[in-house]
């Protein structure tokens, strides 16, 4: 017996419905599956049908695991239910709602009731609006669908893990250099193509160019990199996107694919309710020998490797510097690496180079910055111990926090972002989206137009708002925590050494320009005005 609805007329209903990929596979193409999609549209229809409930909207996520909240159309009924559109929720069991007992709970417990949402699930029999044993049961409904989670989780990783100790491909893409076998399922088989540009790559690698310079050479030759090659669009778009890097060319000269054994299971999900992956320790890999025909052999592969690991010494990693994290190129943004240049007599001199430079020369992407690591930190010291000498002699410090108010208020008139202003055209937005809302439900507008509105409404509102938050933020940071920024300048003052950690609680970040002029960028507003108020 389904959950009765005394007063129908009170209710705006959501229709969750979820299946995920695991639930498929129990499932099978069977049509009576009670698990689909189509079934569990055809369950709770019928029941707002019997009981005269208005349904507001079919919610559907298909292919996505419990565990997540993260549901595309989950998010688009919690912000109906926010925006008061929606005050009761239906799914067929528990389980749809989510497999995560915590979150689960959370929803159920706390967020539904806070927003006057009731919320139903029909075969468990479970209603909010209604004490009983089935209420009572429902955290250990949640618990109990959890485990299930777990188990399945388990089970896969289990299936996973055979596979890759049996040398199976169970990967979304093989490497660069191989495709999937077109009459094998988890076989991988040479992709020529692609095989040659790894073949030359090692080639130039035995020839005793540098994961740099091969890099240099095919971006020269404009070879399509392993994502251009595979037509893959990177969300991601910078300097770099389309280029190859020393990083890319390292990475495939010492990954032991192209010597016919396959290696999985680098990365492992840190649990089966997150997404998140953490990378394991080269001995902790799966690594099964002789299982697809090579590209490199041994021999040249284990050469290629000596003549890296020989190079391993002049790497920037290995020198620790002052400034260490926090100097970057003023022009591109990246931050600048280093290089040792040997003097005579066996003495070594520290350059910051920027990256971009060094690594798309021939792009002229940017330029070199090259200046003696040495002088710009005593530089940088040189500038801060002025700051806060200035600051320390500083003897009105109100007139301080009055000076920076002022410059404040001067920036938000000249922008027209003055917090009253943008209030009001909050105010003035959220007018229009109540009036649509309306215009919609007295069929004034279609929902197309509707949505189209609400849309560009709802961006402007947004938008809006980030401005209104960094303001606030901005009138936040005029309460002056004196005594924190007063211990600091007194402990940079009195350093007989400087800590990094020293440097760091002062210092936001550095730039250095291509003129060689060093612009530090402060933590405190105090010395940041300080530092412009000469």
């Amino acid at each position: 017996m389904y959950p009765k609805i005394d007063d129908p007329q009170n209710y705006s209903v959501a229709l969750y419905l979820r299946l995920s990929k695991e639930d498929e596979r129990k499932g099978g193409d069977k049509e009576d599956d009670s698990e689909s999609i189509k079934n569990q549209r055809a369950m709770l229809e019928t029941y707002a049908r019997e009981q005269r409930l208005s349904v507001y909207d079919v919610y559907i996520d298909d292919g996505i695991s419990g565990t997540t909240f993260d549901r595309p159309s989950f998010n688009r009924m919690i912000a109906d239910i926010e925006a008061k559109k929606v005050n009761m929720v239906i799914t067929k069991d528990m389980s749809r709602l989510g497999r995560d007992y915590v979150y689960t709970g959370l929803f159920v417990e706390h967020f539904f009731p806070d927003y006057g949402v009731r919320y139903i699930a029909l075969l468990d029999n479970y209603d909010t609006e209604v004490d009983g044993y089935s209420s009572d049961m429902g955290p250990f409904r949640g618990v109990m669908n959890d485990m299930y989670a777990k188990d399945v989780s388990k089970k896969v990783t289990s299936v996973k893990r055979d596979k890759q100790q049996k040398g199976l491909f169970i990967g979304g893409k093989p490497a660069y250099g191989y495709k999937k076998s077109p009459t094998e399922k988890n076989v991988i088989v040479i992709d020529e193509p692609a095989a040659e540009i790894v073949r030359y790559i090692f080639r130039l690698a035995l020839e005793g160019k540098s994961c740099r310079e091969i890099a240099m050479i095919l971006n020269r030759q404009n070879i399509p990199t392993p994502a251009a090659y595979a037509k893959i669009n990177l969300s991601i778009q910078g300097t770099f996107a389309g280029k190859w890097s020393s990083e890319r060319i390292s990475y495939m000269l010492q990954n032991e694919v192209y010597i016919g054994s396959m290696v999985q299971g680098r990365v492992r999900k840190v649990s089966y309710k997150s997404k998140k992956c953490r990378s394991l320790p080269r001995e902790e890999w799966t690594v099964v020998e002789n299982t697809h025909e090579p590209l490199i052999d041994r021999e040249t592969f284990e050469k290629v490797g000596a003549l890296i690991k020989s190079r391993n010494h002049t790497r920037t990693r290995t020198y620790d510097y002052l400034l260490k994290g926090i100097i970057f190129c003023h022009e591109c943004g990246y931050p600048l690496g280093v290089m040792n240049r040997p003097l005579a007599k066996g003495r070594h001199v520290l350059y910051f180079v920027c990256r971009t430079y060094q690594r798309f020369t021939a792009f002229k992407t940017c330029t070199c910055h090259c200046a003696r690591v040495e002088d710009v930190t005593n530089a940088v010291l040189e500038q801060v111990r002025s700051i806060c000498q200035r600051y320390a002699s500083q003897l009105d410090l109100d007139k301080l926090t009055e000076d920076a108010r002022k410059k404040l208020q001067e920036e938000k008139r000249r922008q027209g972002k003055d917090l009253i202003g943008l209030r009001a055209q909050l105010e003035v937005i959220q007018s229009k989206i109540d009036k649509s809302y309306d215009d919609r439900l007295s069929g004034v507008v279609d929902e197309e137009v509707f949505q189209r509105v609400y849309k560009r409404l709802k961006e402007e509102q947004s938008a809006l708002r980030q401005k209104i938050r960094a303001l606030e933020r901005s009138d936040d940071d005029l309460q002056l925590d004196k005594q924190k920024v007063k211990e600091l300048v007194d402990n940079f003052l009195n350093a007989g050494e400087y800590s990094r950690d020293l440097i760091v609680s002062l210092i936001e970040k550095i730039e250095l320009t291509e003129k060689k002029e060093v612009l530090i960028f402060y933590k405190f507003k105090e010395l940041d005005l300080v530092s412009h108020l000469q």
